[in-house]
């Protein structure tokens, strides 16, 4: 619900001289519904958290938690519009200069008005190498001025474009004109942290009791691999406006164990839902299972710096050989589809053409996989004997017992395959340190728009753990935000990208994302159609039964 009904494309930033004026999206409760005295929402959340400091994380989880606790400058509505966060308006004349208007009512959850200054210092304190973010590769393509300098460390965080004129005049700058700039601003790197809380705590400022967010909800507990508790926070702009007092996030990594708990009616709404039980629970319960959109593609990354994956004919030999529409429509069967290409088909405007590879019949794809590996080396004599990584979780299981037997079935004794799995932490450590050979891995759209994607790919990204290196693909890259002038000319150059990506197969794209989920048919305002899953515990609210 919009408290201002104004044009979407004013939102987005799509043209020259955007100006968004002040509305949000709300808990649209319709008047013949009755609110449940209790206004108490539990969330699954899949496993533990490996921060709530959003400069210091990268994972899905993490982001669900953060959304109800901090918000940035622009957020999103139940459609994935961008729409006014704690800023309330925005304008451009040129896609390169961004003036902000912070709100002036809107607060910390100490009180302390939430500033300009605050998202200036945050901003920096992101990019900055010594805050070590992982995501600190994000600032960068903002393409905010001297972004790339910075997060390298050829100069310091002051130089980087941003600057707060006054308590609520924020203004950006960019080295080139970037038309979807303020998409990328509703992403948890760019939420603000409040510095007084930081200088006082250092990294103990996430702790329940120490924590300052500026979002609807603040945290009242955290007992590590049981539960977050979060609070109404009577400080947020908005806070007349939000139903849900109190939010609980439970670390479930055993989808059963989760099912069996929303079915007992301990949980509101799932963070997924059992591969092998989707078809009974559809059948059985299907005024609960919700599948929605979701812009992310699974798939598994070979370690390029490790013998014998820096070998092009191994990785593509390994890719060929998986069944992607058994992975997509008899395992998994919720929706997804099977993968060919980095970037999800779901992304606004771009849809890359299929690889050579994607044309081939199964059969084909083998005899091709066979023929490689023999011109690698290897064979009945010398097997390739590799390990493949999954963070622990059921469904990830499944896929990778699943693919280990197509890979045997297939390629025989050509290989030898080992499955490892590790707890979330841990698994973002090997990744992040390259200790592994194959990994599973998925991408969700950070922004509705094709170098989301692409970006990880490029050389020194900090998410691109294969560590793939291409000078073809860089160059379309780069040329796609520098010399590129229309979305038609940047698509010319993400279609050469994906092309390179499937020459080199630094990755095996496997399947595309559906979002399936058990949600409670007491929860009001479940946002089931946003393509990025951003979901605002604010925006909905408890029916009474």
């Amino acid at each position: 619900m919009y408290k201002n009904k104004i044009t979407q494309a004013l939102l987005l930033g799509a043209g020259m001289a955007v100006t968004a004026t002040s509305f949000t999206a709300v808990a649209d409760v319709p008047a013949d519904v009755k609110l449940a005295p209790q206004q108490e929402l539990v969330r699954g959340n899949g496993t533990e958290v490996a921060s709530l400091d959003p400069h210091k994380v990268e994972g899905v989880p993490e982001s669900h938690v953060l959304r109800d606790l901090m918000e940035g400058l622009v957020i999103q509505d139940a459609l994935g519009n961008t729409i006014p966060g704690t800023a309330e308006s925005w304008s451009t004349e040129d896609n390169q200069t961004f003036t902000f208007k912070i709100r002036k009512d809107a607060k910390w959850s100490n009180g302390d008005p939430v500033t300009a200054q605050d998202f200036e210092y945050s901003f920096k304190r992101a990019a900055d190498p010594a805050t070590a973010s992982p995501y600190a590769w994000y600032i960068e393509y903002t393409k905010m001025k001297n972004a790339k300098d910075v997060t390298s460390g050829k100069k310091p965080s002051s130089e980087l474009g941003v600057k707060a004129i006054d308590d609520h005049t924020l203004v950006l700058e960019t080295d080139v004109p970037l038309p979807y700039f303020v998409k990328m601003m509703a992403h948890t790197t760019m939420y603000p942290v409040h510095k007084a809380t930081l200088d006082k705590f250092g990294d103990s400022w996430t702790k329940p009791g120490n924590f300052v967010g500026n979002g609807a909800f603040v945290m009242s507990d955290w007992v590590v691999n049981e539960k977050i508790v979060l609070e109404r926070n009577e400080n947020y702009w908005d806070n007349a406006d939000t139903v849900i007092d109190k939010v609980t996030f439970l670390p479930i990594e055993n989808q059963n164990a989760e099912m069996n708990r929303f079915l007992s009616g301990e949980i509101d709404i799932t963070y997924e839902v059992p591969n092998e039980q989707y078809r009974r629970l559809a059948k059985q319960y299907p005024d609960n299972i919700v599948v929605s959109p979701n812009l992310c593609t699974y798939y598994y990354g070979f370690n390029t710096q490790r013998a014998p994956f820096d070998d092009v004919r191994v990785r593509k030999a390994l890719s060929y050989t998986i069944d992607r529409d058994i992975v997509a429509n008899a395992i998994l069967g919720q929706g997804q589809k099977p993968a060919y290409a980095l970037t999800h088909s779901g992304i606004t405007g771009f849809n890359p053409e299929k690889p050579e590879y994607a044309t081939m019949t199964q059969k084909e794809r083998i005899a091709k996989a066979k023929e490689l590996l023999a011109e690698a080396g290897f064979g009945a004599d010398n097997p390739l004997d590799f390990t493949l990584l999954y963070n622990t979780s059921e469904n990830h299981k499944k896929i990778a017992v699943a693919a280990q037997s197509m890979w045997k079935k297939s390629l025989g004794n050509f290989v030898s395959v080992n499955l490892e799995n590790q707890e979330w932490k841990t698994y973002l450590d090997s990744s992040k340190q390259g200790d592994f050979d194959v990994r599973r891995a998925g991408w969700c759209a950070d922004y509705n728009e094709a170098s989301t994607f692409l970006a990880i790919a490029m050389t020194g990204n900090g998410s691109n753990d294969q560590k793939y290196s291409s000078a073809v693909f860089d160059k379309a890259m780069n040329d796609a935000v520098k010399v590129a002038k229309t979305e038609e000319e940047r698509n010319k150059f993400y279609a050469i990208a994906e092309a390179q990506l499937a020459q080199d197969m630094p990755i095996a794209p496997i399947y595309q994302y559906v979002q399936p989920r058990l949600v409670s048919t007491a929860v009001g305002g479940y946002p089931d159609q946003n393509p990025q899953d951003n979901i605002y515990s604010k925006d909905m609210y408890i029916i009474a039964e």
